[in-house]
């Protein structure tokens, strides 16, 4: 009788899944927490430019998540 409960040729794909949705949670989390900072800073400019920066707060803010959330994981 074959016993197929310590296969491990069979690939892992759950395991990979479960690391993208927590790399996703982390990503979504940081974007919402620096979001509300990115909008001031970028009304700050806007009222002391006196003119639009040409990077809205949520390009700003996607750049900031995207640059935190890879040095969570790496550590």
């Amino acid at each position: 009788m074959t016993d197929f409960t310590t296969d491990t040729s069979m690939p892992r794909k759950r395991n990979a899944n479960a690391h993208l949705r927590e790399y996703y949670a982390y990503f979504a989390i940081i974007f919402v927490a620096t979001l509300p900072l990115a909008i001031l800073t970028w009304t700050l400019m806007a009222v002391r430019q006196m003119a639009l920066p040409s990077r809205g707060p949520v390009k700003a803010a996607w750049s900031q998540a995207q640059i935190i959330t890879p040095m969570i994981f790496s550590a």
